[in-house]
């Protein structure tokens, strides 16, 4: 019970009051995202109130300062101000929700807890998900509008699991960061089993058990969302765990399933037809669209990107103004779609190149950040801090083939993790 409540109070004294939010908001966010969001902007609001001399002397707070100016100035040049104000919305408040959890999470044991959280609350999301594939579960239009869910009977779009989330992609997100996360304390405790006798922390049995269930539920819930993208993302989640432990069969092990997936999908007939013997067409068929065949020339990522740079040459420094990617798109190919399928073209045809490469340069000074800090902590530390850093990538990568923006409780689970691993880089050093 003592080692329990070490972990859910704070250090501080006082951030302690934060720290509660912060768990509680974390474990009902999925499934009550409007009241957990309570939580979550006191955990934020504190720490950043009390520590907002320091924070705008870090040369990173200082530039998602200036990059909120320049997002301001962008509105008044957009096509549509109103519009792009509200765009706003989906980026300002994050800077801020970062700039205060970064000074509340800054030990290691605090991303176990995180991830401990997310691991526990992702497994009614993915059983209320089943039952909508397969059961037919919905909810009611009163029930959506209160708790913010979105089920629909046979998901979202018909045949790929959504859950209580609006998009099958969504939760894909989501889960591809919840896998990633339950897979590094799965890791973490196996390493706790195989040198049980000299760990100073004692193996427990059903830990491993329950962690088990939650990675293999997990990625049953990735494989039933349908989502390539996410797909991709556990496989090479899988393969760099693999690398760290220098686990040599696994890695052979993963690089076979990739490298069957891929030669099934777009290896030359012959070869092709050996390897659809084996892999299941639910998988090949989906890389290479032949589930959908007649899939309209609007609709291919390749167009959308394309029409995303076209338009950044049009407006290479202020942009045509955020939200503003679906109107021109659906007045050009009569289609309406609500973003490019591609965060940094989108960011670049809407608000410029400047804002962009200043939003990447960001992103990548904090992940610099962390691979330094992983060369230095110490090595009890090092896998629960690497899951962080690996989901650092599966988001990057999502996010080139997709966007986690207008989603409110993916967007904030990202800026969580990104919050995290600075927050601990910096808290390493003081």
């Amino acid at each position: 019970m003592k080692k329990i409540w070490s972990y859910l109070r704070h250090p501080d004294p006082k951030l302690r009051f934060s720290w509660y939010c912060l768990q509680l908001g974390i474990f009902i966010f999925p499934l009550f995202p409007a009241l957990a969001a309570i939580g979550l902007l006191l955990s934020a609001l504190i720490p950043f109130g009390q520590n907002f001399r320091k924070i705008i002397k870090y040369p990173l707070y200082r530039g998602f300062i200036f990059l909120s100016i320049f997002l301001l100035i962008t509105v008044v040049f957009a096509a549509d101000k109103i519009t792009a104000f509200f765009g706003l919305f989906n980026l300002l408040p994050f800077f801020f929700l970062f700039a205060g959890l970064s000074n509340l999470i800054q030990t290691t044991w605090q991303l176990q807890r995180i991830s401990w959280i997310l691991s526990i609350n992702s497994l009614p999301i993915v059983f209320i998900g089943i039952g909508q594939l397969f059961l037919g579960w919905s909810s009611s239009e009163l029930w959506n509008s209160i708790f913010g869910w979105n089920l629909l009977a046979g998901g979202n779009p018909p045949n790929r699991m959504a859950s209580v989330f609006m998009y099958a992609n969504i939760l894909a997100g989501y889960l591809a960061i919840v896998f990633i996360l339950s897979l590094g304390l799965w890791l973490q405790e196996w390493r706790r089993f195989r040198r049980k006798q000299g760990d100073k922390e004692e193996f427990s049995p059903p830990t491993l058990l329950f962690l088990t269930f939650a990675v293999i539920t997990n990625f049953a819930g990735l494989i039933l969302t349908n989502s390539r993208n996410a797909w991709v993302i556990a496989l090479v989640a899988c393969l760099a765990y693999a690398l760290y432990q220098g686990w040599r069969l696994i890695v052979a092990f993963v690089m076979g399933i990739a490298g069957s997936v891929i030669l099934a999908a777009f290896a030359p007939s012959p070869i092709a037809e050996l390897f659809r013997k084996i892999v299941p067409a639910f998988f090949w068929a989906r890389f290479n669209d032949q589930l959908h065949p007649d899939r309209p020339v609007a609709l291919m990522r390749t167009t959308q990107w394309n029409f995303a740079w076209d338009l950044t040459l049009q407006r290479p420094f202020t942009g045509w103004g955020l939200r503003s990617f679906s109107q021109i798109y659906e007045t050009k190919m009569n289609l309406w779609l609500g973003h490019p399928h591609n965060l940094f073209l989108m960011l670049s045809a809407e608000t410029g190149l400047i804002a962009t490469l200043l939003f990447c340069s960001l992103l990548g000074w904090i992940f610099i950040k962390g691979i330094y800090l992983l060369r230095v902590i110490p090595e009890q530390d090092k896998l629960i801090f690497f899951s962080y850093l690996l989901v650092f990538i599966g988001w990057i990568l999502f996010n080139t083939v997709d966007v986690t923006l207008f989603d409110f409780r993916l967007n904030t689970v990202s800026w969580l993790i990104l919050g995290a691993i600075y927050g601990v880089s910096i808290g390493h050093r003081a």
